[in-house]
């Protein structure tokens, strides 16, 4: 049996979950994590001194340490050249390349790719001026999407209700900076994350997960990161996983090997669930983040295995599985989250609350576990229904003491379904 040393790199609550998995391989030798938190320290030796933005810097790290294989969490690194690097140092690594990584980085590369591939997604329109935007966008029917082309953090979108508030969206973009738009129809239905193993023109599903975008209960309020997660998705079929294989991710990993640039990595598929069946709404190219720890937490195959022969092209025949029933993770934000989330706040509890709890934007302050950032935890649990793995997590989160959190009260609860 061979034993791996890796490099996490990331310091969320997806990448606290994905070295909580890997340290229950048996064929872990060594983890190492940049910038990591103290979640993911309890796994492993972290370094936070590395920028992981920086491809040379990526890898003359992971060369120093002896790595064999390197996890990308977000996708700012992969946007950035980082697996490229990589590769071409002979090291192994899970995340595409910069090329590919487009899919994520540029929502109009994405749209783009979808036509050529008949993929089915919403009516779009690109625009690098605002004032054709804003002629545009008046033209069309409400709801109305308006997105930032590039990178925004899961933030980067605005569901608007009426022109005047698509034309507040479309301000808000030009003011941050953002130069490119993607106008897009609204479409209807229940949203599903599912999630692929891929490489080149192979594929291997996971189960698909159900995130809560909305910062308030309802799924009102300002866009987020993401507040709270289920998995599997209750809404989301066996049939509707072979369509959305069939029709939305062969052809995007087909159209990107021919173009000379084929996908190696997780590949997300954010799902809107029609009455035409399932329609993407984005690419991602890594696990979500809660998806990825409600995901973990129902994983019965050993993590590592499953993101070596991701890296290394051995996919076929590889079946995942997956514990039955189902996980619900909770995420508590500091006050003021997404705008002005308030640092600093004491956090107690966590050991003895009765749940899995993964760290996002913690920290140690002389001995104390302080909030450090907007998503602080997600809190998770596991069980035979929806609600009753969300009365767990809840249940839980009453035991923890964090007086300047906030949470959404509804994740899992509104959600039937029992275990397929």
């Amino acid at each position: 049996m061979r034993r791996l040393r890796i490099l996490l790199l990331g310091s969320g609550g997806r990448e606290h979950a994905l070295a909580w998995k890997l340290a229950q391989s048996p064929r872990l030798e060594a983890l190492f994590a940049s910038p990591g938190n103290p979640g993911i320290a309890r796994h492993g030796l972290v370094d936070p001194t590395l920028d992981i933005l920086d491809p040379e810097a990526v890898v003359a790290h992971a060369h120093a340490r002896r790595v064999d294989l390197v996890v990308v969490g977000p996708e700012a690194p992969l946007a950035a050249g980082v697996a490229d690097a990589l590769r071409a140092a002979g090291i192994a690594v899970v995340g595409p390349s910069q090329a590919a990584a487009r899919l994520e980085s540029s929502k109009a590369f994405a749209k783009a790719l979808c036509d050529e591939a008949g993929i089915p997604t919403a009516r779009w329109a690109r625009f690098d001026d605002l004032g054709a935007a804003r002629a545009h966008v008046l033209g069309l029917p409400l709801p109305v999407v308006v997105k930032a082309d590039g990178l925004a953090a899961g933030k980067g979108v605005t569901v608007a209700q009426s022109h005047a508030e698509a034309l507040a969206a479309l301000e808000a973009l030009a003011a941050s900076g953002e130069t490119t738009v993607v106008i897009e129809e609204f479409l209807a239905g229940e949203e599903a994350s599912f999630f692929v193993l891929a490489h080149g023109r192979t594929a291997v599903p996971l189960i698909a997960a159900r995130d809560h975008k909305r910062l308030l209960e309802g799924d009102r309020g300002p866009n987020t990161g993401g507040m709270g997660a289920i998995a599997p998705a209750p809404a989301f079929t066996a049939a509707q996983a072979a369509e959305t294989m069939a029709r939305i991710v062969e052809p995007a990993l087909r159209t990107l090997a021919a173009r000379g640039t084929p996908f190696s990595g997780i590949l997300f598929c954010g799902l809107m669930l029609t009455r035409e069946g399932p329609k993407l709404i984005e690419f991602n190219v890594r696990f979500g983040d809660p998806e990825c720890q409600v995901l973990l937490m129902l994983l019965k195959t050993d993590l590592l295995d499953l993101l070596e022969a991701t890296a290394t092209g051995r996919l076929e025949g590889l079946v995942p599985r997956f514990r039955p029933g189902f996980a619900v993770g909770i995420v508590v934000a500091a006050r003021g989250y997404p705008d002005a989330p308030v640092k600093g706040g004491a956090i107690e509890g966590l050991e003895t609350c009765g749940a899995t709890v993964f760290h996002a934007g913690t920290a140690r302050k002389g001995g104390q576990l302080v909030a450090a950032g907007g998503r602080v935890l997600t809190v998770c649990a596991t069980g035979e229904t929806a609600a009753g793995a969300a009365r767990e997590a809840y249940a839980a989160l009453e035991r923890v003491s964090f007086a300047d959190g906030i949470f959404r009260r509804d994740i899992g609860r509104s959600e039937g379904g029992t275990a397929a």
